[in-house]
């Protein structure tokens, strides 16, 4: 929330092709030990309940997930098809899930008639993205049917409240390229949340209100204003957001690039993107470079935000000292950073490898004294 440090979360989870516990166990460690502040899995295929509760056991992070995934995604392996989900099956899995230990949960409640009516008659350049979005949608319209979640709220809330399960409003309608950025169904949808959120909060149920996930540069901002103004400051937690579609197997630096403007702007909550995004699913090593990413565009943020440069003027100092201890320290990555340098071991060990003989700092120092 306001005046607070941007908090960075990191998603987990198999798939329907790839189903190997182990790895997703190791993806939640590596993400708790790479700086994450928050874990989601988000599981869509093997055993939905002893995959969480392994993510849930192994680490210490607050643990989210999306109860719709498993409700469209038994309703397949039960009946062939997502439309075949049963309205009190989605309830049931979303009290079951908070029972297991989660602490938040994306739920799509923005969704609804009006919203799929935006989006049906403005159209879109790159489809809908949102996995929870496109089932809800295709759900609704083959059985002509409100969004339950949308339309029981009511009793959502009190399954929340229950189980202290803080309402993270998920973001069905996001844009998944920039050319939709900030279209009618992503604003419709912003709309709804927000008057939901006042709802949640008067019930006593904490909320977090998503956002979009491809945005161009210029329009970051904008999307922040809107969220803040219309849930009345409400945290709103971003994917990102990636600010180019062109750059598969660096959309951690795309997502850090957006990331850094958003929170800068205000937002609260950032969830991480790997290089493996909209390729494959992450490995363990592309786990930890997203969370890096992510945090560094955090800090970023923060920067701007709540003014927090004090490690930025301890950096400073301590490479003007030449003082590389302390320079590891205070690293984002303190390992790797020292590895770097102890791979290519410099003559000089005041210096390193880029300037040798040579170092600028090295050189000023022997003339004056540049303390502050």
């Amino acid at each position: 929330g306001k005046g607070l440090r941007t908090k960075v979360n990191a998603s987990v989870g198999t798939s329907s092709d790839l189903v190997d516990v182990e790895m997703e166990v190791e993806k939640a460690r590596v993400a708790q030990e790479a700086g994450a502040d928050t874990l989601m899995e988000l599981s869509t295929g093997g055993d939905f309940h002893e995959i969480r509760k392994r993510v849930v056991e192994i680490t210490d992070l607050s643990v989210g997930s999306v109860p719709l995934y498993q409700a469209f995604i038994e309703a397949i392996r039960r009946d062939g098809a997502a439309i075949h989900m049963k309205e009190d099956d989605l309830f049931k899995i979303t009290a079951e899930q908070a029972k297991l230990g989660t602490n938040f949960m994306a739920i799509h409640t923005g969704i609804n008639r009006i919203t799929v009516e935006r989006l049906m008659k403005q159209g879109r350049f790159g489809g809908l993205c949102s996995r929870g979005g496109a089932f809800m949608t295709a759900w609704m319209i083959h059985n002509e049917k409100e969004n339950p979640l949308y339309s029981e709220f009511d009793y959502l809330l009190e399954i929340l409240k229950e189980h202290e399960v803080t309402l993270s409003m998920g973001n069905g309608m996001r844009a998944g390229a920039v050319h939709d950025a900030t279209d009618r169904a992503q604003i419709q949808e912003l709309i709804i949340n927000s008057e939901l959120s006042d709802r949640a909060y008067d019930y006593g149920v904490q909320v977090i209100v998503e956002g979009p996930g491809h945005v161009p540069l210029d329009e970051i901002k904008a999307n922040v204003i809107l969220e803040k103004r219309l849930s009345g400051e409400r945290p709103f937690y971003m994917l990102g957001p990636l600010v180019t579609d062109i750059a598969p197997g660096y959309d951690h630096i795309v997502a850090a690039i957006g990331a850094s403007i958003s929170s800068a702007c205000g937002a609260d909550f950032i969830c991480y993107v790997t290089p493996a995004e909209h390729l494959a699913l992450p490995n363990p090593a592309e786990v930890r470079e997203g969370v890096i990413a992510a945090r560094i565009a955090a800090h970023i943020g923060d920067m701007v935000k709540n003014g927090r440069r004090e490690e930025d003027l301890a950096m400073g100092r301590a490479r003007r000292d030449l003082n590389w201890a302390k320079q590891y320290e205070l690293a984002i990555n303190p390992a790797y950073a020292e590895q770097i340098r102890c791979e290519r071991t410099p003559s000089d060990s005041n210096t390193c490898t880029m300037c040798g003989d040579h170092c600028s700092l090295k050189i000023v120092k022997q003339c004056f004294n540049f303390d502050r």
